[in-house]
C-alpha cells in the first residue's frame, strides 16, 4: 500500500484527469433512475458490456417498477441469462421493483439509506445511483478503483470503506463530483491489474507505484 499522496499531488493528479475527460460517464446504459439501480445491482461480478448487452432489449420493455412486476421473475431471467448469479439477481430485481412500487409509489429514494434496504442494492449500487443520478459526489469504490488508489497513493486504505473514507477526505472538493469516473477510467483502461500501462499513463511522474511498467 502506497502512501497517501498531499494536496497538491493530488490536486495535480485530478486537474489532468479533467484535462483529459472534462465530463466522464458511467458506462452502464440506462434511461432513468430505476434501470440505473437495475443495471447497477445487475453487474456485481459481471461486466458493463454483458449487462449492457443483457439490458438493451430488457428495458424497452422494462424501464420501470410496475412493468418489470409484470415482466415476471421466469421472462426476466431469459434477457439476463449471460450474466453471472442471474438467477438470484432476477429475485432480487423484482423483489426491489415490488417494494418501490409499494412503499415508493413506484419512484426511486435519494437516500443511501433508503437505496440500501432494497433487495441486492449496497453501498457500492447505492453510491453510483447517488452520484450518476442526482449529482451528489458519493464515491463507488470498485476493484479498479481499490488498486490505482493503493498503487498510487491516490486514496490508499485497507479496504473499500477506507478507501472511500481516503478520497471524501484528500481529494478537493471541486473533484469529487467526478472522482471515482476518473479513477474507475484509469484502472480499466491504464493502471491494468496485470500490466498496467505506466509508460503512457499521465500521472506516471506522480505516482508512488514502486513497480512501474515503463
Amino acid at each position: 500500500m502506497a502512501k497517501q499522496l498531499d494536496y497538491h499531488t493530488l490536486r495535480e493528479i485530478f486537474t489532468r484527469f479533467q484535462a483529459a475527460e472534462p465530463e466522464p460517464k458511467g458506462e452502464l446504459d440506462h434511461v432513468n433512475a430505476y434501470t440505473l439501480v437495475v443495471a447497477v445491482a445487475l453487474s456485481a461480478q459481471a461486466t458493463d458490456a454483458g449487462v449492457n448487452k443483457a439490458t438493451h432489449e430488457l428495458f424497452k420493455i422494462a424501464d420501470t417498477p410496475q412493468k418489470m412486476l409484470d415482466l415476471g421473475e421466469e421472462r426476466l431471467i431469459e434477457h439476463i441469462k449471460t450474466i453471472g448469479l442471474y438467477r438470484n439477481k432476477a429475485k432480487n430485481v423484482i423483489k426491489l421493483s415490488r417494494i418501490l412500487v409499494e412503499e415508493y409509489g413506484g419512484e426511486v429514494p435519494n437516500s443511501r439509506a433508503a437505496l440500501q434496504s432494497l433487495p441486492g442494492v449496497g453501498r457500492k449500487t447505492a453510491n453510483v445511483v447517488l452520484n450518476m443520478w442526482w449529482r451528489y459526489p458519493a464515491q463507488a469504490v470498485d476493484t479498479h478503483i481499490f488498486r490505482v488508489g493503493n498503487r498510487s497513493g491516490i486514496c490508499p486504505g485497507k479496504d473499500v470503506d477506507a478507501v472511500e473514507r481516503a478520497i471524501e477526505d484528500n481529494i478537493p472538493v471541486d473533484f469529487q463530483q467526478h472522482a471515482h469516473h476518473w479513477l474507475i477510467l484509469h484502472g480499466r483502461y491504464h493502471c491494468k491489474a496485470r500490466k498496467p500501462l505506466c509508460g503512457s499513463c499521465l500521472i506516471r511522474d506522480l505516482c508512488m507505484y514502486e513497480d512501474k511498467n515503463l
